[in-house]
């Protein structure tokens, strides 16, 4: 077996850095143009300027690829939450602001957010990519508990972590659903974003009533 010198070595790495960036650049534009459905693994590869084989290197599946592009999408959308959170003084408007974004990317671009949603919740356990999104995911839903334990110590109240957490999740729920709405066609005289809005506020507030109780 030939060993190759560190020279060859770090050719050979910045080769694959640049192959796997042009196959992220074909798949984000074409995700992007044409959504998802209509977007195949050729076209990547052809837009990329490799050979199909070296695509499934990088992605083995379409699903794959989309999840590679929108992480970075959904990393992006994070940190705008985590912006758009931080100036908002009151604890149910900071947790909306905090996951807007992910639902103003899927209402611009339908089939992508919802084919996104789908490879997270049901693609393979194997996905690196998956996996990567899922603690995405994780870290959105531990930012809003650490809000909501930041303002329950402000209100003069003992937090409740595990409470928190839960509350958290309830709210990554009602953005789940506002994600899936056009595809399940229902409730279509409502504003998703006001109903994220009030159902945060519902998640909220019975987090602080709790406490309050508990505190009795």
């Amino acid at each position: 077996m030939t060993t190759l010198s560190p020279q060859s070595g770090g050719r050979r790495a910045r080769n694959m850095r640049d192959k796997q960036d042009r196959i992220f650049r074909a798949a984000a534009e074409l995700f992007a143009e044409r959504g998802f459905e209509d977007v195949s693994t050729g076209q990547v590869s052809e837009r990329a300027d490799v050979a199909i084989g070296t695509v499934f290197r990088y992605a083995s599946s379409k699903g794959e690829l989309l999840l590679m592009v929108l992480n970075d999408m959904l990393r992006s959308a994070l940190e705008a939450g985590a912006e758009r959170g931080a100036v908002e003084s009151e604890t149910a408007e900071a947790v909306t602001q905090m996951v807007l974004p992910i639902v103003e990317y899927a209402h611009r671009h339908p089939t992508n957010g919802l084919a996104y949603q789908r490879e997270l919740l049901f693609g393979s356990s194997d996905d690196m990519y998956r996996a990567e999104g899922l603690d995405l995911i994780l870290r959105l839903q531990d930012r809003i508990a650490r809000r909501m334990i930041d303002d329950a110590r402000q209100r003069g109240l003992s937090p409740d972590p595990q409470l928190a957490a839960l509350a958290a999740n309830m709210v990554f729920g009602v953005t789940h659903l506002a994600i899936a709405r056009p595809s399940t066609r229902t409730h279509t005289d409502r504003d998703p974003i006001e109903d994220i809005r009030a159902q945060a506020g519902v998640a909220v507030e019975g987090f602080f009533a709790r406490l309050t109780f508990e505190d009795r």
